[in-house]
């Protein structure tokens, strides 16, 4: 079972701000906002890729190098690259053991392939390459915020100038060339963007503040070790369940973020709003996507919180331990939207606490808290503890 501790630390980069020596907005600047662009822009570069990515080692080189960045905290890019490029071994064997008393609960040998991935040069060559663009694309789109800001702040054009360097640098990969070569592609990610900016708990101070963006990498990370927990999980539900929690709440970009108490206000008001949200899905988003995407990403969107497969062409909406018993291999499709829902509501659950232990309170994040801490009690999700997890966090 995944630590306190770790949970502990993938919040820690809702505190690291970017580009805190130059002029920025306030908003969605932070490292955890920052790597959940990056790993929207890795999955999008990896689908102009094609078959020849292994997704899972997409996602967990992301999640290798999020924890990387986390202990590393606010280095400057220069001399990060500097460092790595002259005491790279010395400093990748360091974070490793700075990580290794964290990373010891998690199931099926992650934190051995973590090692491999920063010690190996040819373990997930191609998608190192990936991700290393998605990197570059994610802070070049930051920077395109920030330049007009900082024509005046010194170094701002040498700065420049190795963004673009980086970037061109990039260009090791067939799906780069077809990413840069599409206008919808780009627009999607910059609409994307927009999640950065829209504040969880708009209602509550406290601290430190999330944005929706952070959260849907959070409730992504915890989807994929929770799913790791589970007896030989097949591939597809590792990756369905990494990227089912990564977009679970894409449709906020175009609607905002409609609480909890507002839908479940009205009778039959929720299932109104995702008939809307389902509209501007397919007026707005799918037209920005190559159309032999639309099906995935409906199914990772639509009922997102129901765990389900797909037999016969059909989606069957199911349990999670019902996909243990009968649908756990590939050629079903698993997901596991209960699972999901839990880290998503333990993903809420953590910032109340966080805010209440650092001493700012309010009746949003007093109830908020309250709330899920008695709806968790000893509850489980296709066999995983819930309620453990909720325990790590108590007042």
């Amino acid at each position: 079972m995944i630590k306190k501790s770790l949970i502990s630390l993938i919040y820690e980069a809702a505190s690291i701000q970017r580009w805190n020596d130059h002029i920025r907005p306030w908003t969605g600047f932070t490292e955890l906002d920052k790597q959940a662009h990056k790993m929207f822009y890795a999955y999008v570069l990896a689908k102009c890729e094609g078959e020849n990515v292994d997704m899972i080692k997409l996602i967990e080189g992301g999640i290798f190098e999020f924890f990387h960045r986390i202990v590393l905290t606010d280095i400057k890019p220069p001399i990060y690259h500097k460092l790595v490029e002259e005491k790279g071994y010395q400093i990748d064997n360091w974070v490793l053991s700075e990580l290794s008393e964290h990373m010891e609960g998690i199931g099926g040998n992650f934190f051995n392939r973590m090692e491999k991935y920063f010690r190996e040069k040819e373990y997930s060559a191609l998608e190192k390459q990936i991700l290393k663009a998605a990197h570059y694309h994610a802070s070049n789109w930051e920077f395109k915020i920030i330049y007009p800001m900082n024509t005046e702040t010194f170094g701002i054009e040498q700065v420049k100038q190795e963004m673009a360097q980086g970037l061109a640098a990039c260009d090791t990969f067939t799906g780069f060339r077809y990413f840069a070569g599409s206008e919808y592609l780009q627009q999607f990610l910059s609409l994307i963007g927009k999640l950065r900016y829209q504040q969880r708990w708009s209602k509550a101070v406290r601290m430190p503040q999330t944005f929706v963006m952070g959260h849907m990498l959070v409730v992504a990370i915890l989807s994929y070790f929770m799913t790791l927990e589970l007896d030989s999980p097949c591939r597809k539900r590792l990756e369905n369940n990494f990227f089912a929690g990564l977009f679970h709440d894409l449709p906020e970009v175009l609607t905002r973020d409609i609480v909890s108490p507002v839908k479940n206000s009205v009778k039959g008001l929720d299932s109104i709003i995702s008939e809307i949200e389902n509209e501007q899905m397919k007026e707005v988003i799918y037209p920005l996507l190559p159309p032999p995407w639309h099906s995935q990403i409906e199914y990772y969107t639509q009922n997102e919180f129901d765990s389900k497969v797909i037999d016969n062409n059909e989606i069957l909406i199911v349990t999670s331990d019902i996909i243990n018993e009968h649908y756990n291999k590939d050629r079903f499709n698993p997901i596991d939207g209960q699972i999901i829902r839990c880290c998503d509501h333990l993903s809420a659950y953590i910032e109340a606490y966080m805010s209440l232990s650092y001493g700012i309170k309010s009746e949003q994040m007093l109830s908020g808290y309250t709330h899920l801490k008695q709806r968790y009690e000893n509850k489980t999700a296709g066999g995983i503890n819930f309620g453990k997890l909720f325990d790590y966090f108590v007042l």
